[in-house]
């Protein structure tokens, strides 16, 4: 990867925009593949990214390269694929279409899925896996925040494109073991959806019980899926991801003692599919809890609430009304 040539960045939505936008703070040429809209927004109000930690940075739209066109990319030597998963396979054809051949390509997308998919759509180009741990939140006028804790995980490659991505403010860690660290990170997105269903800010709903319990029932069907399928997750935080269960199920005092060790969550932070929910988007559920289920219909093995989960969220995709508000009962029905 040479100093003088961009990253792109194939489509630019929350994730997209602030990594991309830390890059070219850090002094990185970048290219924001977007929607119009996206485009629209940031040449009129420039980017601004901001973080629960108090960091607020501010770029004008002339420091970096908006396009929907995608040969916009002629010239990269990086693509950052940050589209939602279902749009995985019409992104892989775009950039094999306008990347040159020589560009890195990693998928920085939730799920576990995406990976094996780049490979297959863009044969004989070097594509690595990675991992966003945390999530950014659109506000409005440009501006884009994140709202947790943790640094970007990729994969480690002979040119040592982690390090060589890293800037002020943006750490990528490399990591032998890609694979296991997105099935560790599908565990904890399997609160997306219930976050989604609450409609309430992460913090306020992992600080009572009853919502914490629901998750760690939903972990454990999903760990005994994992195991059957002989995966082992690596844990994105700090403890094994066998703890995940017990230490969910903790009284809301020693909760808040072990949450306030591991992970910084901004008091407003809500999940990427609540957000899908309130604008009408399509969720990544068949990607999350989808994958659950999945495993569970070839292993024989029993993931109620997980399918439950699946069909709420459905059903709040079809009502288009945004989050429906409900409640742990509700959703254990």
């Amino acid at each position: 990867m040479t100093s003088d040539r961009p990253v792109g960045i194939a489509g630019a939505g929350s994730i997209g925009c602030f990594v991309g936008g830390m890059l070219a703070t850090g002094g990185k040429r970048v290219t924001l593949l977007a929607r119009p809209r996206v485009i629209a927004e940031i040449a009129e109000n420039g980017l601004r990214l901001t973080s629960f930690d108090g960091a607020d940075h501010r770029l004008s739209a002339n420091k970096l390269a908006l396009s929907e066109n995608p040969v916009a990319f002629a010239d990269a030597a990086v693509v950052l694929v940050t589209v939602k998963s279902a749009d995985t396979a019409a992104m892989a054809e775009i950039i094999a279409g306008h990347a040159p051949e020589d560009a890195v390509i990693v998928s920085l997308q939730n799920g576990v899925s995406n990976l094996a998919l780049l490979r297959e759509k863009l044969p004989g180009r070097r594509v690595l896996g990675g991992m966003v741990p945390y999530n950014v939140i659109a506000l409005g006028a440009g501006r884009f925040h994140r709202a947790t804790s943790g640094d970007i995980v990729i994969e480690r490659d002979d040119a040592d494109t982690a390090a060589k991505l890293s800037v002020p403010g943006l750490k990528l860690r490399a990591t032998d073991n890609i694979t296991g660290v997105q099935w560790g990170k599908l565990l904890f997105n399997l609160n997306n959806a219930l976050n989604a269903l609450a409609n309430l800010p992460l913090r306020r709903q992992l600080a009572q019980r009853s919502w914490r319990r629901l998750y760690a029932d939903q972990v454990a069907e999903a760990l005994a899926a994992i195991e059957a399928e002989g995966i082992k997750p690596v844990s994105t935080a700090p403890l094994p991801v066998s703890w995940m269960p017990p230490l969910l199920r903790l009284p809301d005092a020693l909760f808040e003692v072990v949450l306030g060790r591991t992970m910084k969550i901004d008091p407003e932070a809500r999940s990427s599919m609540w957000e899908d929910l309130q604008r009408g988007r399509r969720t990544e559920i068949d990607y999350l809890q989808g994958v659950i289920t999945e495993i569970a219909d070839r292993r024989g093995l029993a993931a109620p609430l997980s399918r439950r989960i699946v069909e709420l969220i459905r059903k709040a995709e079809a009502d288009g009304k945004g989050s429906p508000g409900l409640t742990p009962e509700q959703i254990r029905g």
